[in-house]
This record gives structure tokens, C-alpha cells and sequence, in this order.
């Protein structure tokens, strides 16, 4: 039997929550020896829509590989230990590369040192290990900056309250904070409103990464804070939520939104423009091709650069045309 048909064979019996992403064309080997076959494992974070643009670019990113690229799927939803599971199927299984949004800094180590120590080089997106781990167990991590990213919805919040002359806003933080990057990502935006607005005060910082829970943990925060000036969505479902229990609680007009993450709920938010204010967004149809590209270099046997970090374009939108903008460039709704 074929060795790659082996490998796909053994990933689906063992795990049957594994899917077929995608093929590329299939080409002979080139001038360098490169395989004609690669299999590339993928574990996302969870289910929020910047994964369904990554799993979206991946797909793309295989198709144009010029070789047969075959992309199988996971999702560890927020758990180290079900990720865990998933990276020792596909190291068993003998997958070409692994492409990971590691669940924690410090717990997904383990299962990053296993695949790299198992032959199986890591392409991290999005999240990743603490930065001594990544720098030996990961061979290219794509991100965008997340103290630029921020930083750019900083500024644009400083803008509005400076406009609007809140000099001493109150802030409720929805975060994603049990990863790293999110932690970078307030950090910018502080860095931004210190600059500008330097009364403003985080008066909540809480994680809501589920755009269903983080509702209700943004309604108590509006309850315990029922002149609250604005939410900061770390992420797409903090943002979801932050809106949606402004709205719903009749804060509308009192309460607004800065968020991170578009999806088309999200754009539409910012269209009608009476809560969601402005939305910063590194793209995941971006983020997929980058790591599908990255993945094939790691199979081709390309040195690992001395610096990993592969960078991915961020883009602030601000204003109904902006989210009008997105809606036309993202109409199938993949963000």
C-alpha cells in the first residue's frame, strides 16, 4: 500500500474526528527531491469564524501547492489535554507537518516538544508556546504583531473618547487572555489610550472567548457597572458578546464596543455603527495560506530561520463604510 494512503488510513480509524480538508494537484518530484505527497495535520483552536478562514486559506493554500497536499482537520476547543491527544494521533500516523493554535503557552509544550522530537515540524498560527519553547520546538510561527494590533484599536478608541471628550472612560476587558498573544493585545491597546486618554480606567477584565457565554459575563459586567463607557473584545466572540449584551440590556447609545476579529455578524455590527465602533483584524484566509506555505518549506527540508515569527497583515476598519467594505471583499462570509 501506498506509504501516504497508510498514514490517512491509520489517522481515521484512530481519530474519527479527523477530516479531509483538501488536495492540490499532484506533480513529480522537483529538481530539490521534494515530495510529491505531503499530509499536513491542522488542530484549530476552536470553533469562533477565524478558523473557518484559516481552514478556508489552508485549503486554497494546498490546491495551489503545484503537488498533492492533503489537509486533515481537528479542533481542540480550548482543551490542552484533548490537543494533546490529537498531536500524538497524527505524530503516530506519521503526518509530514502539524499545523497548531496551541491551546495554552505552557501546557501545549509538551505536545509541541513530542512532535518536534517525533520528526514532525510545527507551524504555529495565530497562538503558539511560550517564546524559549517556540524558539526550539516550532519551526515557523505566523502572527500578527498582537502589541500592533492593540495598539491600532487603542488608537482608534482614544480617537472616539478624545471626539467625544470622555476624558475618563471606564473599560470592561472580554479576554482571551489564557493565551499570550491576548495578553500582548491589551497591553497595546493600554499602551495607545495612555498616550491619549490617560484617565481611563479597566474597571472588569474577564475571559469570554465563547460568543454565547461571553454574553452573559458581559451583562454582569454592565451590571456591576451600569456606566460603563466600553468593552474591549479581545477576540471575535468577546466582541459578539460585549455587543450583543449591550443591546440587550438597553445600553445602546451609553456603552460601546472596540473589538478584535471580522466575521459577518461583526461587520454588519459595525455597518449599523450604534454600538461596535471599530474592529481590528489579521484575516485567516491570510493566516492559513501562510502556514500551508510555511509547512511546505519544513517538509522540503528549508533551514529554519533564526527568527520564526512569519508575519500576517492586520487591518483596523472603522466606520460603516469599512464594514461595508469587508462585506463586499468577504462575501461567502469566511473571514
Amino acid at each position: 500500500m501506498d506509504p501516504t494512503k497508510r498514514r490517512l488510513l491509520t489517522i481515521v480509524a484512530v481519530l474519527g474526528a479527523v477530516v479531509l480538508l483538501a488536495t492540490g494537484c499532484a506533480s513529480g518530484s522537483n529538481a530539490s527531491g521534494a515530495k510529491k505527497s505531503i499530509t499536513v495535520g491542522a488542530i484549530y483552536l476552536d470553533t469562533q469564524g477565524f478558523y473557518g478562514g484559516v481552514q478556508k486559506g489552508a485549503q486554497e493554500g494546498a490546491k495551489s501547492a503545484g503537488r498533492t497536499v492533503k489537509v486533515l482537520e481537528s479542533n481542540a476547543q480550548d482543551d490542552a489535554s484533548k490537543e494533546s491527544t490529537f498531536v500524538n494521533t497524527f505524530v503516530s500516523a506519521q503526518v509530514d507537518a502539524l499545523l497548531l493554535s496551541a491551546s495554552s503557552s505552557t501546557g501545549s509544550i509538551p505536545a509541541v516538544r513530542q512532535a518536534s522530537k517525533g520528526g514532525v515540524p510545527v507551524i504555529c498560527y495565530n497562538t503558539c508556546v511560550s517564546p524559549a519553547a517556540t524558539k526550539q520546538y516550532v519551526y515557523a510561527y505566523i502572527v500578527g504583531d498582537p502589541v500592533k494590533f492593540g495598539k491600532m484599536l487603542g488608537d482608534a478608541a482614544a480617537d472616539y473618547f478624545v471626539q467625544n471628550k470622555i476624558a475618563n472612560p471606564t473599560i470592561g476587558v472580554l479576554n482571551c487572555e489564557f493565551v499570550q498573544v491576548c495578553v500582548q493585545r491589551r497591553q497595546g491597546f493600554e499602551s495607545a489610550l495612555k498616550a491619549k486618554v490617560p484617565g481611563y480606567k479597566i474597571v472588569s477584565n474577564q475571559q469570554a472567548t465563547d460568543p454565547t457565554k461571553s454574553i452573559d459575563t458581559a451583562t454582569n459586567i454592565l451590571t456591576a457597572h451600569p456606566d460603563l463607557t466600553a468593552f474591549f473584545g479581545e477576540s471575535g466572540g468577546a466582541t459578539v458578546g460585549g455587543v450583543k449584551a449591550v443591546e440587550n440590556t438597553g445600553h445602546a447609545g451609553k456603552t460601546v464596543v472596540f473589538g478584535g476579529d471580522m466575521t459577518t455578524d461583526i461587520a454588519n455590527d459595525l455597518v449599523d455603527g450604534s454600538v461596535l465602533k471599530a474592529e481590528v483584524d489579521i484575516s485567516g484566509l491570510s493566516v492559513g495560506k501562510l502556514a500551508i506555505a510555511e509547512a511546505i518549506k519544513a517538509v522540503d527540508g528549508k533551514k529554519k530561520p533564526s527568527n520564526v515569527d512569519v508575519q500576517a497583515p492586520i487591518k483596523l476598519y472603522v466606520g460603516a463604510q469599512a464594514g461595508k467594505d469587508w462585506l463586499t471583499a468577504h462575501a461567502d462570509g469566511t473571514p
